[in-house]
């Protein structure tokens, strides 16, 4: 049995989907256990970019079968257009994905909820994608959500939705000033969704539990990072579900004890998309030249994301919430021509030095990040297959960084191709 769990460890964008397409190469399974269609991972293959948003990344290696488990919300359209452009793309779908019959759906209505109620309080924006993922995982909790397998009794389906819909018509024309949604028009577009997706449906938990038992590999992914788990990240300004590696119990089906090991992914540095507290954050030129070269745009809505030094108060108090056991360490090669680079070890707030991580956001936002200097190694670090084949300052770096964490680096990522890798 082998069963291990991958965790962004920052607050998410760490190339979590570089690192579960390269570990799926050893599995038989990758399985998604929460968020929806407001994560992007990216994989680049021969040059060639993918960026998938409710899919597993291992789709992307022929054999592996992908699971998306019950702890995941679907927005129907987002799901199929991904399916579609994958099949156009070569990569083989059908066969190869199941989806949970207990998976939350996204309905239209969450999605104009979401939109307008971002679009309507600009001083308490929290930078939702507006892909309606919060209001799914509200009605979930409030009991009235619409699961896939309520797809299959067209007249209980019709009378869920109505039900709903007085509820949200009445939000959305008083609160908001929007026109009604049509009952039967929904009704009519999740009906036709549900024939397209029938082959892939199946009780995924019964599935993995199954192949577990036969001694199969499995990766389960998480979407978003540490910093956004709905328990233990920096509310308000954080996702509606649990990314944290306990939430890959709740969100496939699988009990703790059958988990083996938890990997941590971090960038070489630090970002975030959306508002809340980022205590390294640089905003000034220095921020926006590391933006520039790390490319860092949103994979799922193309914001810029806010750029800061590696946070080691972030990555200790991930691995204690995750049970993280090794790192994998991305986009190194970004800081390639930096002379120097900074590393947080501490915060400092009213005259006291803090290492571990506040749950208060009044302290995170006056927090001032207390810096260890590292000198840049000023060379390409793209080529590198091995962790000799590094600048000597990049080695140093990486070192101080396992040191600080008391975790072992064990992959490096120096590139966006799968081929950039070092195994250490």
């Amino acid at each position: 049995m082998s069963v291990q769990v991958i965790v962004g460890a920052q607050w998410g964008d760490e190339g979590k989907g570089k690192i579960v397409d390269l570990l799926s190469d050893e599995v038989d399974i990758v399985a998604r256990y929460q968020g929806g269609a407001n994560a992007g991972h990216t994989v680049v293959i021969g040059g060639e970019k993918f960026v998938l948003h409710l899919i597993p990344s291992g789709i992307l290696q022929p054999h592996t079968t992908c699971v998306i488990g019950n702890g995941v919300v679907i927005d129907p359209a987002a799901l199929m257009h991904e399916i579609e452009l994958l099949t156009q793309k070569g990569a083989q779908v059908q066969g190869r994905l199941l989806i949970s019959h207990r998976a939350h759906l996204v309905m239209p209505y969450h999605k104009l909820l979401d939109q307008t109620k971002e679009e309507s309080s600009p001083q308490g924006k929290i930078g939702t994608t507006g892909r309606g993922i919060g209001p799914a995982y509200v009605d979930k909790a409030h009991r009235m959500g619409i699961r896939i397998v309520d797809l299959l009794d067209t007249a209980m389906l019709r009378e869920k939705i109505q039900q709903n819909l007085q509820e949200k018509n009445a939000i959305l024309n008083a609160v908001y000033g929007k026109a009604p949604l049509d009952a039967e028009a929904i009704l009519q577009e999740y009906r036709q969704f549900d024939e397209s997706i029938d082959p892939f449906i199946t009780d995924t938990a019964r599935y993995l539990n199954e192949a577990i038992a036969e001694g199969k590999k499995i990766l389960c992914e998480g979407a978003q990072g540490s910093l956004l788990d709905m328990d233990f990240g920096t509310y308000p300004y954080v996702t509606s579900s649990n990314p944290t590696s306990g939430g890959a119990c709740t969100g496939l089906g699988i009990g703790p004890t059958k988990i083996n090991s938890v990997l941590g992914v971090i960038k070489a540095y630090t970002t975030r998309v959306g508002m809340g507290p980022f205590p390294t954050e640089m905003q000034d030129a220095v921020g926006e030249h590391l933006r520039k070269l790390g490319n860092e745009f949103g994979a799922t809505t193309g914001r810029p994301r806010r750029c800061g030094w590696f946070d080691a108060v972030v990555a200790n108090y991930s691995a204690q919430i995750n049970g993280i056991g090794a790192w994998a360490l991305t986009k190194l090669d970004v800081l390639d021509t930096f002379a120097e680079i900074k590393l947080c070890t501490a915060y400092r707030y009213r005259g006291k030095e803090l290492k571990t991580f506040p749950a208060e956001i009044h302290i995170l936002e006056n927090c001032e990040p207390v810096y260890e200097t590292f000198p840049g190694w000023q060379q390409p670090t793209s080529t590198a297959r091995k962790f000799q084949d590094l600048p000597k300052p990049a080695q140093n770096y990486l070192n101080a960084i396992e040191q600080i964490t008391k975790i072992s680096i064990k992959i490096i990522s120096v590139g966006s191709d799968r081929e950039q890798t070092i195994l250490h």
